[in-house]
């Protein structure tokens, strides 16, 4: 996923090959992108040192990419001679499939099932596999919680949490009073509502029936899905022809009347500037499910490592790429960077941070986009925008649905 930043991190600077011993020539150098604010230059140090220090015919050269224009950046490399590129990139979760036309990823199939791969995030595992292949490797995850004032919720006699969807827009409508709005959800948060839809077992575009892939939000599952965004978004005034970031939600909330939104527990950060009163008041939970038993379904955004096919250093990026994503290095980074780990029995790692262990709940239930190369120009169109739109203005769901279908399959088409 290219990220507008998930979590307030400091920035990171070039880490070059820490802890060399003077005159080690005789190492072998392996190159590894990874992104800025991925993870914190101590990390960075102290990951160089121990991995150094454990492979002694390797040195690291660990060089921080920027989010603007990686794209076209990762492109080349992947079309570059052998050993002219990078031997391990981080790249967003749902850029990987993108990435694996032309043969120009490693396969790693062979490597996840020794990594663990049962136990890895859906939602960071599914866009790296390519017919039943694993190309990329999940590495950390963050995605949305309710963030919610739990004085507001004291106040209406609400006692703990919401855990099913039903039991959410009960407590919302009680909330939804006296100048309070129960929950500000823009109009057009497509990510949300694709959280909906596949708690309804449907999806955004599929492939399943053999015909190539194809826009399926007019499939009942997908309509019922739409409709519990609507009657969740009409317990508040957020607009409905603009998304969660015009104006920003976190500014909305940071107001005072406003009892819950959706988002990524670092937007919290951003509420308690604009308002320093709010900070014992903020409190988080995963988006619901339709059952107690397990929270509801949400977009996993995060990254991946992938290791280019003209590598030259193939053993050298393997272990690098095993230990980064590793149980111990994993977790270190999750901790520090308040992630969630790749794997939900890793969950418990982050237990003690409210909002984290929130997102881990979730995470656990986590998706991503359709694992299509072509999505991304979905997104550019964007026809579910104006779809959503169009419903919470009172429009006919399902031809609009059929409508909104019938641009994402053209878009995709087009593009082969």
């Amino acid at each position: 996923m290219r990220r507008r930043s998930l979590l307030a991190l400091a920035p990171l600077g070039l880490v070059g090959a820490c802890g060399l011993v003077p005159g080690d020539s005789d190492r072998r150098t392996v190159t590894v992108w990874l992104m800025k604010d991925s993870a914190s230059q101590d990390f960075l140090r102290r990951f160089t040192e121990r991995f150094e220090h454990e492979h002694t015919d390797l040195r690291l050269d660990i060089r921080i990419q920027q989010w603007t224009g990686i794209g076209a950046k990762v492109q080349a490399a992947l079309d570059a001679g052998s050993g002219h590129g990078p031997d391990v990139i981080e790249v967003g979760n749902t850029q990987v499939p993108q990435y694996v036309e032309g043969d120009r990823l490693l396969d790693l199939t062979l490597e996840s099932l020794r990594w663990g791969r049962s136990d890895w995030l859906p939602g960071l595992a599914e866009p790296g596999q390519q017919s039943a292949h694993q190309y990329g490797i999940p590495w950390y995850a963050a995605n949305r919680v309710v963030i919610y004032r739990k004085d507001l919720f004291a106040k209406a006699g609400l006692t703990a949490p919401p855990r099913t969807r039903e039991d959410w827009l009960t407590a919302t409508r009680r909330i939804d009073s006296g100048g309070v709005q129960g929950i500000y959800l823009a109009g057009q948060d497509w990510y949300t509502l694709a959280g909906f839809i596949w708690d309804e077992g449907g999806d955004l575009a599929s492939d399943r029936d053999g015909g190539g892939w194809r826009g399926t939000l007019d499939s009942p599952a997908a309509l019922r899905g739409m409709d519990f965004y609507r009657r969740l978004q009409a317990l508040g005034h957020g607009p409905v022809g603009s998304d969660e970031e015009h104006p920003p939600q976190a500014g909305v909330f940071a107001e005072g009347r406003v009892a819950q939104i959706v988002a990524v527990p670092g937007q919290a950060r951003a509420i308690v500037q604009r308002n320093p009163g709010l900070k014992e008041k903020i409190g988080f939970f995963p988006v619901p499910g339709r059952t107690a038993h397990h929270p509801g379904a949400v977009f996993t955004g995060g990254s991946d490592l992938v290791v280019p096919n003209n590598t030259r250093e193939r053993d050298g990026a393997v272990a690098v790429v095993a230990a980064l994503t590793g149980a111990t290095w994993d977790t270190d980074l999750a901790r520090t960077m308040n992630y969630v780990p790749n794997r939900k029995s890793l969950a418990k790692a982050v237990a003690g941070e409210d909002g984290v262990a929130a997102m881990a709940a979730g995470a656990a239930q986590g998706r991503a986009t359709p694992a299509t190369p072509q999505w991304g120009a979905v997104e550019a169109d964007n026809p579910i925008k104006p779809y959503m739109t169009k419903v919470l203005t009172g429009a006919d769901p399902a031809t609009e649905a059929r409508r909104a279908s019938r641009r994402i399959t053209d878009v995709l088409n087009s593009l082969g």
